[in-house]
């Protein structure tokens, strides 16, 4: 391929650490620009001395010489932009997030599949030197397995570089919604970090709170990695009377992962609180110090545009691609959902319908599967109430007697119930319509246009319906099934006070 054409959309102040990957860069060159600044695109054109620059980004997407573009534009822009551009058939990298939800991300991901062209989401971290070399040494083995992991942040009231007033503001309308400056924004750095040197994520449990109102800190996030006992943690400190010294934002961050016979220390990133090494390595007798390695923050970036450029030559793989972008974005949401929720979240349940339920269903598995769960809670899991079978259809004959139409008002529904047989008991079959505030029960068949059945053991069922168990406890143990519309077994549930 000859010289690979880029577009830059977006030439705000995030744009002064991507340019300097293409200068003087022989595979690619930034070619054309666009801002919806007319005087910052002026600049930018003159300070860059690009050929093309479009008021509208569509007409630099409708621009046969453009090959690639890097979309540089607040978050809530990305999917309209990638969407155009892999329509018009552009190499894409989008920055980090890659967008503000999952459903987006897999329309962007759909498109480019289409095009057959890259997406790749831009990360930085990933290329930082420091980080790169601690990659290293963990494959190699240096510190044996990485089975725990330490990220501190810091930011400050004052340092680094200045802040347009426009990137505070559309950054705060984005905090607004839910997706806040710290652990959303900045956090995809550490989290797409901590995923490149621990492993995939499993579960997270965050604490989130604020000094001001505005920024996301103080803040601690917890984590484990799938497939092991890889644990992590980060803290966000913000001290607003301190300076940061840093040449970019005003913060900074430092890491430690710890292995079973090593640790290895990233000393900083962003700023330069901490002298010294970048890297430092413990064996276990001695520490080395690794002063060499580039320790700039921009080295980051220039990082990442040459995988950009490898991987649209088919030199590299892109990293993050859409798909990591993805996983990296479902595990901020998972974040800040847990933090929201004040429990734990499995990163998984960001993709089902019903998360709650596929929380309780993964941690009571985990718990039947480990050895030194207490047995007291052996003794909650079961329980034998096969002798109970025998009560179950009259038990459920009497089921009108616990109907509460106040509870029922609006809802209306066809529900079957099926009590498997046990012992001498035959399975038994109840049909049970819910209308108008009215109920009705028929025994012998599951009714056609039931929209959910229960299945459950007539013994279980009859100790529910006595108050010997709870229906929450049978279903979280797999004692009771709902096939349908599962949601509707919590207005059962209520209306009929199980």
């Amino acid at each position: 391929m000859s010289t690979i054409n880029v577009g830059i959309i977006g030439c705000g102040r995030i744009a002064d650490l991507h340019y300097p990957g293409y200068k003087n860069n022989r595979d690619a060159r930034v070619y054309a620009i666009s801002d919806c600044d007319d005087l910052i695109m002026a600049r930018r054109k003159k300070e860059w001395k690009v050929e093309k620059s479009y008021a509208n980004y569509r007409d630099l997407l409708a621009d046969p010489k453009v090959d690639a573009v890097e979309i540089l534009t607040p978050q809530i822009l990305h999917e309209e932009m990638a969407l155009e551009a892999a329509r018009a058939g552009k190499h894409i990298a989008v920055q980090k997030p890659m967008t503000t939800d999952l459903p987006s991300a897999d329309r962007m991901i759909e498109a480019s599949l289409k095009s057959g062209k890259i997406l790749r989401v831009t990360d930085n971290y990933l290329f930082y030197p420091p980080i790169v070399l601690a990659k290293k040494m963990i494959d190699d083995g240096e510190i044996g397995e990485p089975n725990n992991m330490r990220i501190k942040l810091i930011s400050g009231g004052s340092g680094g570089w200045a802040i347009p007033p426009a990137a505070w503001e559309w950054r705060l309308k984005e905090s607004m919604e839910g997706r806040p400056i710290q652990t959303f924004d900045h956090g995809h750095h550490l989290w797409s970090v901590a995923s490149f040197l621990q492993g995939r994520v499993e579960r997270v449990t965050s604490w989130i709170d604020s000094l001001d109102g505005v920024i996301d800190c103080p803040a601690v996030i917890m984590w484990k990695c799938e497939g092991g006992t890889r644990y992590g943690s980060c803290d966000y400190a913000h001290a607003p009377d301190l300076h940061i010294p840093s040449k970019y934002y005003g913060n900074d961050e430092w890491f430690e992962v710890t292995g079973t016979r090593g640790m290895i220390l990233v000393h900083r990133c962003t700023g330069n609180i901490l002298g010294g090494p970048a890297v430092s390595l413990f064996n276990g007798k001695r520490w080395k110090h690794f002063s060499n390695v580039k320790s700039d923050w921009s080295d980051g970036f220039t990082g990442a545009t040459k995988n950009f450029i490898a991987a649209i030559k088919g030199d590299e793989a892109p990293l993050l691609s859409g798909e990591g972008g993805r996983e990296i974005l479902r595990l901020d949401l998972a974040i800040q959902r847990s933090s929201m929720s004040r429990r734990e979240v499995y990163v998984d349940e960001m993709d089902s319908r019903f998360p709650a339920l596929h929380s309780y269903r993964r941690k009571m598995a985990e718990i039947r599967a480990n050895p030194r769960r207490k047995k007291w809670f052996s003794f909650l899991s079961g329980g034998n109430y096969a002798g109970l079978a025998g009560q179950a259809v009259e038990l459920t004959e009497g089921l009108m007697t616990r109907f509460d139409a106040n509870r029922a008002q609006g809802w209306n529904a066809v529900i079957g119930l099926h009590l498997l047989g046990e012992g001498r008991s035959a399975d038994e079959l109840f049909g049970l319509e819910v209308k108008n505030g009215r109920a009705g029960l028929t025994h012998g068949t599951i009714p056609q246009d039931a929209i959910l059945v229960v299945k459950v053991p007539a013994g279980v069922w009859a100790a529910i319906l006595l108050g010997k168990k709870r229906i929450e406890m049978a279903l979280i143990q797999g004692k009771l099934r709902l096939e349908g519309k599962a949601e509707e077994g919590l207005k059962l549930r209520d209306v009929f006070k199980l």
